[in-house]
């Protein structure tokens, strides 16, 4: 990981040549989250993890990267592309297939094993960015962990903060979007 942190460093530095080593380190870990990311999800998803990756990182930048601060920046940002990937292909696949119109979601709880349906996602997404504008570090948890499929340790250690912080803010990141999904 320590060479992670220095092409990031000469990435923002301006060295060129810097991306394209970046992307032979951070791909199998990328790949790892975008496997668990998407064996959540429904039956008959057609994104394959590596086309979720390859996505995530041509959104990043590709060879082009932007100026990283460290580590937990880039996979920070690294989920967030995969949530958005996610959340637009839920969009679309729900507006073709069911006119655009609005189900009724009952979710019990943010159980991650759980397969998600479209109408989940877009759910979760919906609540999610409402949360954001309240609780933006907390959000950036849940980022991590459903869209991008982090542990609670990955997460607590990406955000830069210890296990129990990660999981006092996990208890209530959880609770605050079940009772804001109810309404859906």
């Amino acid at each position: 990981m320590q060479e992670i942190t220095l092409i990031l460093d000469r990435i923002e530095q301006g060295d060129a040549q810097a991306a394209e080593q970046l992307l032979p380190l951070v791909y199998t870990e990328l790949r790892k989250l975008a496997a668990a990311r998407m064996a959540r999800e429904a039956d008959g998803q057609t994104l394959q993890p590596t086309a979720l990756v390859h996505e995530a990182w041509l959104r990043l930048g590709g060879d082009e990267q932007p100026d990283w601060k460290n580590r937990a920046h880039f996979f920070a940002a690294a989920a967030e592309a995969m949530r958005r990937i996610l959340i637009d292909r839920a969009r679309s696949r729900r507006a073709v297939r069911h006119g655009g119109g609005l189900a009724r979601v009952n979710v019990a709880d943010l159980d991650l094993a759980e397969a998600d349906s479209d109408e989940r996602i877009l759910a979760v997404n919906d609540a999610l960015e409402k949360f954001a504008r309240v609780e933006p570090q907390k959000a950036e948890l849940v980022k991590l962990r459903y869209f991008a499929g982090f542990s609670l340790e990955d997460s607590a250690h990406t955000l830069d903060i210890s296990s129990a912080t990660a999981k006092r803010w996990w208890v209530y990141a959880s609770a605050w979007l079940k009772h804001e999904m109810q309404s859906f």
